[in-house]
């Protein structure tokens, strides 16, 4: 590592003016001339930060610190970064504070872990058990994350307590300072370490993160990212009559969207500043007021680097990753949702500001959290930035018995060590943060059957995380919603161990629901309905597609899900077929009506209320386009039909209770009139919802290709049936919320459509 070297006793000890140690006396001073008295906790070190960038005084502190170190000290400068000659250093450091008193570094303390502001300064706490060496790095206000920093070494006789590694910085700016860390340790790679002192590292409890300030800036691809924090705004102003929705889970319906796609489009009509932004979703709450839904799930807003694919030449080197599976940082909100490139500080308050505007229209927020992988990638082709370089035997799986190779859950190049007790503590830490000080109303957790693994990657009965997310005084009372399956094979759907808390994505359901359309406390809504998520086919590509078209990604067609359970209604993508057309209109009606009927919380996907298209792309992780983005130009098109009637079922679902049962149906909340489940050629489906008023809704599927006389049960005494859905009929027809009476008999059902009748006086 490069560094000035000096020692009053002729041992070398780093030093340079741009960076210090900790050290008994005072650099530039003797302990009997300084004025400065040192921290009562122990030793401290002194740095004279008063230099002024005028350029007499430049030129005179650039001579005063040559002459103090010449003939004592080896002169040897240190970056960040890069090298850059000694006078270069020194003038940077000359122009970079308007502070005229000494910095003062005393041991600090343990906890908490990360920034924290105590009087007079900032501790800085990091873990790592492994690490022989810690130095912190700081970049103070005004400086590029690429240039000369500060450089505080950590003695581990002093500055360490057990595994926590920490120092105190007196005087320090209460925002706008960027850190990180160099961190050594143990090099035996077979052993699962990964130190590498020449990078610096975000601390894994900043709770913010800087980088680059426009999303998808290739101009900026390398640009480096660092911790920082923000002591000196006003708490946020939530209002006096701010209140959660707290809606209850069986009446939730669940929108998954992705913030900067929702509105990145120009067809948004918002202000170029805003679009793809926190403040953007706080444009459209009308259109999901509109469509109906009570909770947004957010795919990934915790820090990612949007361009890690363009950091070296890849068959994905063309790709930005919009999804945002790939996180940096458990706490930090995502820098460049913020508009005008307003960076972390203002992602926060921005955040916090969709929140509450979304609370206020009676929507909850649900975070898609991402704790079964980082960003760090694989042994092959790392890219580190924390954990790996920090601690990679305490926060990754690590296979001992193949070399310390990194064990791969996540089908992304390293696991979460999720139930060691250090990781544990830091995923609780971070979800409780998004709760408290982002006023979130719950999690769906990706790939959560990593987090029911040992530390040797073994499936775990009583996963100790699970247990204490479900039974934790704040998350308790959260949405906690689990992907039950993982990359290793590890599928627990039906069976994820939950505690009588947690929900679950149901992948059956999906798939049961496609084929057909081509004893616990659990109750319905533990179980998250879905046929559409943002992996895989929109709604309109499952009706348009028979297999899928990733060209684009660069990999050869390899990489997405092959077994899709679509049909593409006799044509392969896009088609002017009027037929055709006419066809895929009615099954996407019928998949989502079949959705907001089902008990359980239904979930639909963003653009499906349209019938947005991938054009056949069912892994479009990594397109910042037209592929992604919202299409707010269909909304007005021949497509509004299709809103319309998905706004329309969605609402009707929210005023009927039979569809949101708090118990599992019994023989007298249903009755079956077409139940031949054991006959795979059956294509038609018929029951009826009892309600205790006397509002029976009779529902029934036809999947085959003909028309189906249906025998209609005879309604509750004194109620006679009135159409409300015919998925064949022409919008408005297909779906009138008050019906249409003179219903017969009989009804003869059409091809490959539906049809809903309701009880009335």
């Amino acid at each position: 590592m490069d560094a000035l070297l000096y020692s009053q006793q002729g041992i070398e000890m780093p030093y340079s003016p741009i960076r210090y140690s900790k050290v008994k006396l005072p650099l530039f001073a003797s302990a009997a001339s300084s004025k400065h008295s040192c921290s009562p906790v122990g030793a401290c070190c002194l740095f004279p930060m008063g230099l002024r960038s005028s350029k007499n005084m430049l030129q005179s502190s650039k001579r005063s610190l040559i002459n103090e170190v010449s003939g004592r000290a080896k002169y040897k400068v240190t970056n960040v970064y890069e090298r850059h000659a000694q006078e270069t250093v020194i003038e940077e450091a000359a122009e970079r504070s308007e502070l005229n008193v000494p910095m003062k570094v005393s041991p600090g303390q343990a906890f908490p872990l990360g920034a924290s502001e105590m009087e007079n300064g900032i501790n800085f706490a990091i873990f790592s058990q492994h690490a022989t060496a810690v130095m912190l790095c700081l970049s103070l206000p005004g400086r590029r994350l690429d240039s000369a920093a500060v450089e505080l070494t950590l003695d581990p006789q002093m500055n360490r307590t057990g595994d926590i590694w920490h120092i105190f910085v007196e005087d320090l700016p209460r925002h706008g300072v960027l850190y990180g860390y160099r961190i050594d340790g143990p090099r035996e790679w077979k052993q699962g370490h990964r130190f590498d002192s020449s990078v610096v590292l975000i601390d894994p409890y900043a709770k913010l993160v800087e980088g680059r300030r426009f999303f998808g800036d290739s101009k900026d691809k390398m640009s480096k990212f660092l911790g920082t924090y923000d002591f000196t705004s006003l708490p946020f102003d939530w209002g006096e009559n701010y209140k959660f929705p707290s809606i209850p889970e069986k009446d939730l319906v669940i929108y998954e969207m992705n913030v900067r796609s929702f509105t990145a489009d120009e067809s948004s009509g918002l202000d170029p500043d805003i679009r793809g932004s926190y403040l953007g979703v706080i444009e459209k709450i009308p259109h999901l007021l509109e469509l109906g839904i009570n909770a947004v799930e957010l795919l990934p807003v915790f820090e990612f680097d949007e361009l890690e694919f363009q950091r070296r030449p890849n068959p994905r080197d063309h790709m930005i990753n919009t999804w945002g599976y790939s996180t940096i940082n458990f706490f930090a909100p995502m820098s460049r949702y913020a508009s005008s490139g307003g960076g972390s500080i203002a992602a926060s308050r921005e955040f916090k500001e969709m929140v509450k505007a979304l609370h206020a229209a009676g929507i909850e927020v649900i975070l898609d959290v991402v704790y079964n992988h980082t960003n760090e990638a694989d042994d092959k082709n790392p890219y580190t930035t924390s954990f790996r370089g920090i601690d990679n035997k305490v926060y990754y799986m690590v296979d001992f018995n193949n070399n310390g190779q990194l064990l791969n859950f996540s089908g992304c190049g390293n696991t979460l060590n999720c139930n060691h007790p250090v990781v544990m503590e830091l995923i609780l830490g971070s979800l409780r943060h998004w709760v408290t000080e982002y006023h979130v109303d719950g999690f769906r957790f990706d790939l959560a059957s990593v987090l029911c693994r040992g530390m040797d990657g073994s499936p775990l009965n009583a996963p100790p995380i699970i247990k204490a997310i479900a039974k934790d005084a704040t998350l308790s009372r959260c949405k906690i919603i689990a992907e039950p399956w993982d990359c290793g094979g590890l599928y627990l759907v039906g069976k994820f161990p939950n505690w009588d808390k947690w929900a679950e994505w149901n992948g059956k359901y999906r798939d049961d629901i496609r084929r057909f359309i081509k004893v616990n406390k659990r109750k319905p809504y533990h179980s998250v309905n879905f046929v559409i998520a943002h992996d895989g086919f929109t709604l309109n590509d499952l009706v348009s597609y028979n297999i899928k078209h990733n060209e684009a990604n660069g990999e050869g067609g390899k990489d997405g899900s092959n077994d899709n359970l679509s049909w593409n209604c006799g044509f392969e993508g896009e088609t002017t077929d009027a037929n055709v057309k006419a066809l895929r209109s009615r099954q996407m009606k019928n998949f989502h009506m079949a959705l907001m009927i089902s008990q359980g919380i239904p979930m639909m996907l963003m653009g499906d209320e349209y019938g947005h298209t991938r054009y056949g792309n069912n892994n479009s992780y990594g397109h910042d386009t037209a592929i992604n983005h919202f299409q707010w130009r269909l909304l007005g098109s021949g497509r509004s039909n299709q809103f319309r009637f998905f706004s329309e079922m969605i609402k009707f679902r929210q005023k009927h209770s039979v569809f949101r049962k708090e118990n599992f149906l019994s023989e007298n909340d249903v009755t079956w009139h077409e139940d031949n489940w054991d006959n795979y050629e059956s294509k038609f489906l018929a029951f009826t919802l009892h309600d205790n008023l006397g509002g029976d809704i009779y529902m029934a599927f036809n999947a085959h290709d003909y028309f189906l006389r249906a025998i209609i049960p005879s309604p509750p005494q004194k109620r006679r049936w009135f159409r409300v859905v015919d998925t064949n009929l022409e919008s408005p027809d297909d779906f009138v919320p008050e019906g249409v009476p003179g219903i017969e008999r009989t009804y003869n059902i059409a091809p490959y459509s539906s049809i809903l009748l309701e009880a009335k006086p």
